[in-house]
């Protein structure tokens, strides 16, 4: 797929994430960019390619547009723009006060997208994504490894969808209608995988991470937990039991975040107990 060459002086600033930044078009308010730090090419096209696959689901996402580049060699992708539109992270930290609501919002959307059936020789079954991050780690030992790929290989496979990414930040509103962002990891199988990541962002990160990323204390991110938690599950549920399940499949989450931060993370770890004993 070509690149098509655009010019940032048509664009402006309007947020960043991990991976590069956003931007809105000065006189089309229908169209967004996507734009990734310097020398990452592959993984804009290969999330354009996803972005298309997922769309075609029919999942709310917005709608991928086109794979462009920009005079300085950065690449990325154009969406079509969704005016107004707040993630339920930015919210709850500008409305605390309403943080039941956006629980409760955010976690019909999870449950609609886990019930959400994807054809599997589209996507990349979500273990196989683990057992590729378990392989390139060096900072387990093989006895470690070892476990960790057969807790992996006995969690119940799901024929259904997975954002792979899955936090408050990466769901968005605008009026009545609910998007998902950020699928540059979607894929499918168990719900815990992700669930994981919900309770890795509110319960298991540090409070200056949670405040730089998420905008809100680390106080209000659990709360958004314990109403998304029941919602998500269902109110019979003691939250004990509920955290005990997903606890696991956060811990996880260590594997993808000590690749990415080359370091051992003992902190998420601890998340991994009742697998690695």
């Amino acid at each position: 797929m070509d690149a098509i060459r655009i010019s940032l002086d048509d664009y402006v600033l309007s947020g960043g994430g991990a991976n590069g930044e956003s931007y809105d078009h000065k006189t089309d308010s229908s169209v967004m960019l996507k734009l990734y730090f310097p020398g990452k090419i592959q993984q804009p096209l290969d999330e354009m390619k996803l972005a298309r696959k997922v769309y075609v689901t029919g999942i709310p996402t917005p709608e991928p547009g086109e794979y462009v580049v920009t005079e300085d060699g950065r690449y990325g992708i154009r969406f079509k723009r969704i005016p107004g539109k707040k993630s339920y992270s930015r919210a709850t930290a500008d409305e605390p006060e309403k943080v039941a609501r956006f629980a409760a919002e955010f976690a019909q959307m999870c449950k609609q997208l886990h019930a959400t059936r994807v054809d599997t020789a589209q996507f990349e079954n979500v273990k196989d994504r683990y057992y590729r991050l378990l392989a390139e780690n060096p900072f387990f030992t093989t006895s470690e490894k070892d476990k960790l790929a057969r807790f992996i290989a006995d969690t119940p496979d799901e024929d259904t969808a997975v954002h792979g990414d899955l936090q408050y930040s990466n769901a968005i509103f605008a009026g009545d209608r609910r998007y998902f962002i950020d699928l540059g990891d979607f894929c499918w199988g168990n719900h815990l995988f992700d669930i994981g990541q919900v309770y890795l962002c509110c319960y298991l990160s540090g409070e200056d991470f949670i405040s730089e990323t998420f905008h809100m204390p680390k106080a209000l991110a659990m709360k958004f937990w314990d109403c998304f938690a029941p919602v998500y599950f269902g109110e019979g549920i003691p939250l004990k039991e509920i955290e005990e399940q997903v606890r696991p499949f956060a811990g996880l989450k260590t594997l993808l975040i000590e690749r990415d931060t080359r370091c051992p993370m003992p902190e998420f770890r601890a998340a991994l107990t009742t697998i690695l004993d």
